[in-house]
Order: C-alpha cells, then sequence, then structure tokens
C-alpha cells in the first residue's frame, strides 16, 4: 500500500494544477494510496509511524527536500525501535524548488517520479546522522572558525568557505565521488582561495560557536555536534540516472 505525504505548502493555489496532474497520473498508472496532508497536524511521525504499522509498504514524500526531511526519521525510528520491523521504501514525488535529494535519486519532474515509483527499483543507502537528525544528501557549516575532530586529531579552519559533509551527492558538478554504500562520509572543505581538501571518514565532531549546522539545506543544528553514518539504513525507490552507483 502507498501512503502520500504531502507538504502543507503544496496547498497554495499555484500548485493545483501540478497535483491535479499527479493524481491524474498515479491513478492511470494505478498507484492509487492513501493521501495525508501535513497542514494542521501537528504530530507527523506519529502519524507516518501509525500507517507503516497499519501496514503501509512504501511512503512517499510529495513536496521537497524539508518533506523527505520529516518523514525519514518517522520510517526509520519505526524499523529499529517497533516489533514490525516492516521493510518501508521511501518514494520522492518532487513539486516546486528545494529537490536536490530527488535530483540524487534521478527524479526530475512528476512525470518521471510516477514512472520511477511504478518501475520500484530499490537502492538501500547509507543515511547521515547528525545529533538526533537523519540526512540523505549532507550537512554543511560555514568554515572559517569551524574545528573537526577526528579520532585524536583536531583541524581548525581559518580561513572563509564552506564545510560539507556528505553521504549522496546532490551535484554533479563536484569534484568527489561519493558513494552512499560504503558506511563512511566525505568531507569536502572549500575555501575562498579555492583549496580544496577531502577527508573520508566514519565519524566526526563539528564545533564553530558562531555558525550552525545545516542538514540537507532545511535544519539547523547547534554545535558542537557529532556526525556519523548509519550503513545501508534506508531502502529508496530511485530512477535510473540517479547520481551513485
Amino acid at each position: 500500500m502507498h501512503v502520500y505525504i504531502y507538504d502543507d505548502y503544496l496547498n497554495k493555489s499555484k500548485y493545483n494544477r501540478a497535483i491535479n496532474k499527479l493524481e491524474i497520473r498515479l491513478t492511470d498508472l494505478g498507484l492509487n494510496g492513501k493521501i495525508i496532508r501535513l497542514g494542521g497536524i501537528k504530530n507527523i511521525r506519529g502519524t507516518i509511524q501509525h500507517e507503516i504499522k497499519l501496514g503501509a509498504k512504501t511512503i512517499v514524500a510529495v513536496g521537497n527536500n524539508q518533506t523527505v526531511n520529516k518523514i525519514i526519521g518517522a520510517i526509520i525510528d519505526t524499523e529499529i525501535y517497533s516489533d514490525f520491523q516492516k521493510k518501508t521504501l521511501l518514494g520522492l514525488i518532487p513539486i516546486g524548488d528545494d529537490n536536490s535529494i530527488a535530483a540524487s535519486f534521478g527524479i526530475k519532474n512528476v512525470d518521471e517520479a510516477c514512472n520511477i515509483l511504478l518501475a520500484r527499483r530499490i537502492e538501500k543507502i547509507d543515511l547521515g546522522l547528525v545529533g538526533q537528525y537523519y540526512f540523505l544528501n549532507h550537512a554543511s557549516i560555514q568554515s572559517l572558525g569551524t574545528q573537526i575532530a577526528i579520532d585524536d586529531y583536531t583541524l581548525e579552519i581559518s580561513e572563509r568557505g564552506e564545510v560539507k559533509i556528505i553521504n549522496l551527492l546532490s551535484d554533479t558538478k563536484e569534484k568527489i565521488k561519493s558513494n552512499p554504500h560504503d558506511g563512511k562520509l566525505d568531507v569536502l572543505i572549500k575555501t575562498r582561495k579555492k583549496d580544496e581538501s577531502i577527508i573520508t571518514v566514519k565519524k566526526l565532531t563539528i564545533t564553530n560557536p558562531q555558525e550552525k549546522l545545516i542538514v540537507d539545506d532545511v535544519v539547523e543544528i547547534n554545535t558542537p555536534v557529532e556526525v556519523g553514518i548509519m550503513k545501508d539504513k534506508v531502502s529508496v525507490i530511485v530512477g535510473k540516472n540517479r547520481l551513485f552507483e
């Protein structure tokens, strides 16, 4: 059974046409399912976990990166802590802006997303963990004043730029081949002098009292905070043009 989670911003009239097109296409493909609109729902996690316990096999995030961020924790925590231990799949239907996660999975628009759901090509990938928050793509922070602690050494950055902790690439322009199956994170350090450094780790601690760590371009987290990886933790329905093998 498919459960479609519509983000609350889709209630705006400018998205009516896209939603109508989506629902017609899903009906044509026989992919009908239950629709849950997040507007007005206070306990999002509880609502999604209830559907999983009722037998939902595929939870589909209809929206953007923020929608996925709202949903992923509910799916993972249900699998870890409940007695049901269901192998719930995550599907994505991108509508609007800020859809780099969908792009990583080779999903560019509504039509592609529906066809990809039907084809049901499944990849089990790693999941980043920042404190109690999960991320699929990356976490980032401004580099000046940032300290990166790895095992028994600490790196402090004294130049402006960006530190990006990557699990899954969202941009083909990056000069890095990140592998979301290897149980490791790639730390990419870029400075204004155009210097680049790449470190591959399983765990690190980020500290910067002046800046926040931003998770999947959605959630801002105070530091210091530990960042780690959970290997092969989430099963996602992906397209053949995904940005990873």
